[in-house]
């Protein structure tokens, strides 16, 4: 790459994207941050969007929307990484997740596109627990999943966007998948058992079945995609084959990733979790 790169960081507003982009600016680099609410917009679904944001560009961050995982996306991903070979930008670091076997065929595309591709396979993020799906659930003092007692080595989003980071900044890591994780593996029950602790409020972890969440999902205004998706995750992807810890932050970034415990009692400080407030 040049001296100075330029950087597309998809996914601006998402939990990875936005900490991408901003690791990227605070280390001085030239960076451009879109979705579909930017100007210029980014839209997965119209290619003709695609052009104007990949010009003048020479590396990119891929989130993909959805998920990788619906079917389709590896053929849109290989279009992809040919536009963007086409604005001469040859490198490109994209998110996956850890245990979607249905979004191999999405990473592979990328690998054989003739990019310079890394891919980042991540858990489930402990950002989940307080910026979005899981949290008016949790400020409630209820987490009700059909989670049973799988364990989940869950990972910091923070720790992700480092690694990719990392992974656009430096040539080693070109082909290599990487497989995120956070320290340890705990149950959806251990996670409210921590949140309790750090907030002093009770949080109770409900076991309930895959069709009860579907209908709280409905009742919630979820799209079917979106809802489609999270039935996936709970009733394929969390199933304990991703309940290993892995050692991939610690090989990139030269330290541990961080403890779901930290993460608590940090976010624990905003009030984000204040159940006396949300009840």
């Amino acid at each position: 790459m040049p001296v100075n790169p330029r950087f597309l960081v998809l996914g601006a507003t998402a939990k990875t994207g936005r900490r991408v982009a901003e690791k990227l600016v605070s280390h001085g680099h030239d960076v451009r941050a879109v979705s579909r609410s930017t100007i210029p917009a980014f839209d997965w679904t119209d290619p003709q969007t695609w052009d104007e944001v990949l010009r003048n560009r020479d590396a990119v961050y891929v989130t993909f929307q959805p998920d990788l995982a619906v079917p389709g996306s590896d053929e849109i991903i290989a279009r992809f990484a040919k536009c963007a070979l086409t604005h001469g930008a040859k490198r490109i670091v994209m998110l996956s997740g850890r245990g979607e076997e249905a979004a191999h065929q999405a990473e592979d595309a990328l690998h054989h596109s003739g990019v310079d591709a890394t891919v980042l396979r991540a858990n489930w993020f402990f950002q989940n627990f307080n910026e979005d799906l899981f949290l008016p659930h949790i400020q409630k003092g209820k987490l009700a999943l059909p989670a049973g007692d799988t364990p989940e080595p869950f990972v910091d989003a923070n720790d992700i966007a480092e690694c990719a980071v990392a992974c656009l900044l430096d040539d080693r890591h070109i082909g290599k998948t990487y497989e995120l994780s956070g320290p340890t593996a705990v149950t959806f029950a251990e996670v409210a058992k921590i949140i309790s602790d750090v907030t002093n409020h009770p949080v109770c972890f409900v076991p309930i079945t895959l069709d009860q969440l579907d209908a709280g999902l409905v009742a919630d205004g979820l799209p079917d995609d979106v809802r489609g998706l999270i039935r996936y995750l709970f009733s394929e992807v969390l199933d304990g084959r991703n309940s290993q810890p892995t050692n991939d932050v610690h090989e990139i970034l030269g330290r541990p990733p961080k403890s779901l415990r930290h993460f608590a009692e940090e976010a624990a400080k905003t009030g984000i979790w204040d159940i006396a407030k949300h009840a």
